[in-house]
Formats: structure tokens, C-alpha cells, sequence
């Protein structure tokens, strides 16, 4: 049997891997500056989080939510107390496509209605209603298409209030900051008359956070530089530092009841060892601090770069723009320089997503890699 080819991969084969540092079968190092999608939260096989998991396996690796399992309600109080959102309850999955998907589900069930606002370039996963509202025409399958989904240009109020003033819409769901789509954001006037307008009109304010949470913007969620609140929040990505975990932090106006949310693999004893283990580490090392030491550090750095468009985002969850397409120059980079970065719809932007532990000399090895790199592309 072959894999199923929808992946285009460079001709690298990690083996193990170390804070940010990664190595291939040859011996070869590389710095990551992406951490696979921003999924490796407090570094590569750092050992308290290693050592977690060993021990809980050696325990009791998984069995269904029929049971009590003192993990979710430890890893709960944990997030809330670090997020500062004690007061909300959390429902636990296995991915961010799964957990948008529980909250347009939620919303829905919420308030009766179903029409969704989304915005243009989001990204919220690959199941069905989080694919609908994604902007990507491309991965909308017909059968996903069947959604009733509105997309919007970001930062355009006076558009937003018009649809929900027509009284059929279940949920606005938004970025912190937009991933896939290219480090764009909503302003702080903008998310905070979005907030204003949900209110009003009985609207569900979804915040997908799965990219842009748990430290990475400079706060633990990036929607909380706004001042705003949210009314449902998904996670994924960082919460599990590689380990599959999701979820949806629900704010107390929601009623449960037995049977209205369910997964299978989702909050099991392994999963919440690996997100109690990542909570711990933020907590000890204080990453946050971190984040904001070295974003401050890149964004000084940076200016010695010639060409340079803009620079987007927020922490270290960052974009570089420029006025060319950046294939070749993100090539250069893994295959030459070994650094990992990422891509983007927008194909002018090189993403920058390292694990929450980098370092300033990190930082320096790729201003070095960048300049060299741009100087041989041009010659």
C-alpha cells in the first residue's frame, strides 16, 4: 500500500529532535523557526513534558469519557487559572478542526440559527463546517459547500453588522490572528464593536485561537489584547507541545447537557498528561516573558533585512512580507541554511512560528541566514 499523495515534501527525514533543534538521518541540524505548523509549544522532547508522558503511559494510556478522569479536571483548572478564564468551562477533542467544529456546533444549538460569518483568508480546519468557513475554495468540498457561510473582509464593521442585523446568523468566528491566511488581524476598535454587534443580536463570537493561543501572540490568547471577551474559544496546536489535543473554552452563559458534545480519543489520560505537562513548563519557565523578550528582540533585529515589506503579527507569531514571491528564498533556507519556516495563501510572506522557548542567538543565526540568502537570490 502507497500513502495517499497529497503532500508536497522536502527531501528531509527528522529523526529526533531537541528544543529547536532538529535532526535528520544524515546528522544534519536544523533550526526550527516553525515548529511544525506552531504545534511544539515548549520545545522539542523537553524533558518534563517526556517524562510526563512516560510515567502516565506507564499507567493508563487512555479510556473513554464514561469514566472519571481526574487529568481533564486538573488540566482545566490549570488553563483557566493561566488564561485567566476561571469562570469557563472546557470540552476537550483531539484537533483544531475538531474543536471549531464543536463550537459553530454549540453556537448553533445555542441560539437556533445557523448561517456563519467568517473573513476573508481564514483558516479553521478541514472537517465539515470548519472547512466551510474556511476561505479556501480549493479544499470546499460540494458536500461542505451545502453550509451557509458569509465571508467578509476583516476590519469592515459596518459590513458585519449589516448581516447580523438580518437575524439568521449563528456565529462570527475569527482568527486572534490569521494563520494560513498571512498574519492578518482584526484592529482593537474592530474586535471590540464585533463583540458589541454579537451582543445585540444573539450572535455567538467564536474565537479560534488554535494558532494564536497559549502564549504564542504575547498574551496567552491573542484576542485578549483587545480587551474583549469571547463567547467560545478554540484551541489546539500548542496545548499538546506535538501530542494531538484540542478544545473549546465555553463561557458559563451555555447550558450542557448529557449527550450535546461527545468525542472518542479526545481527553483521554495521555492527552491531558501532555497538556498539564505544557501548562507546567509555560508556568515554570515563563515562556510568556520570553515571547515578548525575543519578539521585541526580532522586531530591532529585523530592520538590518533590506527589502522588507512589512513585517506582520504579534509575539512569535510572525510574518515577513515582501514584494516578491518567497518560494525559493524558503527553499534556500531549509535546503542550504537548515532553518524550517513556514508559508502562506499570501505567497509573498515567510512565516515565522518557533517554539515559545527560542532564543535571541536563534534569532541572530537567521538574520545572518536571511541576509546571505537574499544576496545570493539576487546575484
Amino acid at each position: 500500500m502507497n500513502l495517499f499523495n497529497v503532500y508536497p515534501l522536502y527531501n528531509i527525514t527528522p529523526v529526533k529532535a531537541l528544543d529547536c533543534t532538529i535532526t535528520d538521518e544524515n546528522g544534519t541540524e536544523y533550526l526550527d523557526l516553525y515548529s511544525g505548523h506552531g504545534v511544539i509549544s515548549i520545545g522539542h522532547t523537553q524533558p518534563d513534558y517526556v517524562a510526563k508522558l512516560k510515567n502516565q503511559l506507564d499507567h493508563l494510556g487512555f479510556y473513554s469519557n464514561a469514566i472519571q478522569n481526574p487529568l481533564q479536571v486538573e488540566l482545566a483548572q490549570k488553563l483557566g487559572k493561566l488564561s485567566g478564564l476561571e469562570e469557563y468551562e472546557l470540552f476537550l477533542c483531539s484537533s483544531g478542526a475538531e474543536a471549531n467544529e464543536n463550537a459553530l456546533k454549540l453556537a448553533s444549538f445555542h441560539n437556533g440559527k445557523s448561517r456563519v460569518v467568517a473573513f476573508d483568508n481564514s483558516f479553521h480546519g478541514r472537517t465539515s463546517a470548519a472547512v466551510a468557513v474556511t476561505d479556501n475554495k480549493k479544499i470546499v468540498a460540494p458536500l461542505n459547500a451545502q453550509q451557509v457561510v458569509t465571508f467578509l473582509p476583516l476590519n469592515q464593521i459596518e459590513l458585519v453588522e449589516a448581516e447580523l442585523a438580518k437575524g439568521d446568523v449563528t456565529a462570527v468566528i475569527i482568527e486572534g490572528i490569521q494563520g494560513v491566511g498571512g498574519l492578518d488581524e482584526g484592529t482593537t476598535e474592530f474586535f471590540q464593536s464585533l463583540e458589541k454587534a454579537c451582543k445585540k443580536h444573539d450572535v455567538v463570537l467564536i474565537l479560534d485561537e488554535v494558532q494564536s493561543g497559549y502564549g504564542r501572540s504575547g498574551k496567552f490568547f491573542a484576542f485578549q489584547h483587545h480587551g474583549i471577551t469571547a463567547d467560545i474559544i478554540s484551541v489546539a496546536k500548542g496545548m499538546g507541545n506535538g501530542f494531538p489535543v484540542g478544545a473549546i473554552l465555553i463561557a458559563p452563559k451555555f447550558e450542557a447537557s448529557f449527550g450535546l458534545l461527545g468525542t472518542t480519543f479526545g481527553g483521554s489520560h495521555l492527552s491531558c498528561a501532555a497538556g498539564i505537562a505544557v501548562l507546567d513548563v509555560i508556568e515554570k519557565l515563563d515562556l510568556q516573558k520570553n515571547v515578548n523578550e525575543v519578539s521585541a528582540y526580532f522586531a530591532e533585529q529585523i530592520k538590518q533585512v533590506p527589502g522588507i515589506k512589512k513585517v506582520k503579527g504579534k509575539g512569535l507569531m510572525l510574518g515577513i512580507e515582501f514584494d516578491f514571491d518567497v518560494a525559493a528564498l524558503r527553499k534556500k533556507l531549509i535546503i542550504e541554511k537548515h532553518i524550517f519556516t513556514g508559508s502562506a495563501n499570501n505567497k509573498n510572506l515567510l512565516r515565522i512560528l518557533p517554539p515559545l522557548t527560542v532564543k535571541k542567538a536563534d534569532i541572530d543565526t537567521f538574520i545572518v541566514a536571511l541576509k546571505e540568502s537574499l544576496k545570493e537570490l539576487q546575484n
